[in-house]
């Protein structure tokens, strides 16, 4: 039986806006999807400088490096190099770079592989050695041969074992709470695999990130301006590549906890700069260490004095009251203490 005029029209319009609305929702997941496609490895960020990429070959894998290369202002005066912590990317040194660029420093900033806007390989067998190699691999590529090397946190990790693979490359050395001052393992923190450091990596959220991060990196204190950098970097765990970059950072801390530097930095050669806060307590492994154990660790008070004894031409610039990110728990102090020091 034929529909009337009337109602045929009802239900020719109705399926006509059912189809608007299925439009309507293609459209909006084709926009999600261009709007992650828009994001670099992972991350969409956007960083204070123009990022740029550098691709190469490692351990028969194809990666591609971000990184920020930003010429100085006024006379030049040599290079420097900033690698970030692992909690960190190469944004997060934002102020510093302003700073050294203003003085005449042409200042780069890499992301390392498995980081922010670098590639997070589903395997790589992760270590200060390779880091270190990708880095002057990159260096190379843009013609610098000679720079100042300064890391932050792991980043003060790669930055000594570049010092030590490129002695003659390495005009000076910055660690800034650089891990690896202290053979956790030897202290009574017991080994934890890969796998159990990934299930802990996957169950990260903005309050076991802040709470690491103001206890450890700010002393006890909080400011709002910090949030930028968890949000940061929490957006990469909740993003398209999560669960690679949640492995690539269990990769990350097996690395750290099984590569200690304490015992080479006395084969430095060039001046170096070593900067701690006393109220840094970064420890590695200090979660799962036992009782009797956790209060051997982290004393960064103790360990800047033992270990810039250790190492011929070592500057020490202590802030009794910063924790282990003094560049941003308070930058003019820290800028001052840097530019003080550079030549």
């Amino acid at each position: 039986m034929k529909q009337p005029p009337a109602q045929a029209k009802g239900i020719i319009m109705k399926l006509f806006t059912r189809c608007l609305a299925l439009l309507g929702a293609v459209s909006c997941a084709a926009a999600l999807v261009i709007e992650r496609g828009d994001s670099e490895n992972g991350l969409d960020f956007v960083y204070p400088y123009p990022v740029n990429s550098y691709r190469f070959v490692s351990q028969r894998k194809h990666f591609t490096m971000s990184y920020m290369d930003v010429l100085p202002q006024g006379t030049p005066k040599g290079n420097i190099v900033l690698l970030h912590g692992k909690n960190f990317c190469g944004a997060t040194w934002n102020a510093t770079i302003k700073v050294l660029v203003d003085d005449g420093y042409r200042v780069v900033v890499p992301d390392q592989v498995g980081f922010c806007k670098s590639t997070k390989p589903s395997e790589y067998q992760f270590s200060l050695f390779a880091l270190a190699q990708n880095t002057n691999g990159l260096l190379n590529s843009i013609g610098i041969t000679n720079a100042t090397i300064m890391g932050h946190s792991m980043g003060g990790m790669i930055s000594a074992r570049y010092a030590l693979m490129y002695p003659t490359q390495t005009y000076r050395l910055v660690m800034v709470g650089p891990l690896g001052l202290e053979n956790w393992f030897s202290l009574g923190v017991p080994y934890q695999s890969p796998d159990l450091l990934y299930q802990s990596e996957l169950n990260t959220t903005y309050d076991s990130l802040k709470s690491y991060q103001q206890s450890t990196y700010y002393a006890g204190i909080w400011l709002p301006a910090y949030d930028v950098w968890v949000n940061m970097l929490l957006s990469i765990y909740q993003g398209p590549l999560g669960e690679h970059f949640a492995w690539n950072m269990a990769e990350v801390t097996d690395m750290v906890f099984t590569q200690p530097i304490i015992a080479e930095l006395p084969n430095l050669k060039m001046k170096s700069l070593l900067i701690v806060g006393h109220k840094d307590n970064t420890a590695i492994g200090s979660k799962w260490a036992p009782d009797n154990v956790k209060p051997l660790l982290g004393h960064y008070d103790v360990l800047g004095k033992q270990v810039s004894a250790q190492i011929p031409g070592c500057t020490l610039v202590e802030f009794p009251l910063l924790g282990h990110a003094p560049q941003i728990q308070d930058p003019d102090a820290f800028h001052a203490a840097l530019l003080d020091w550079l030549p």
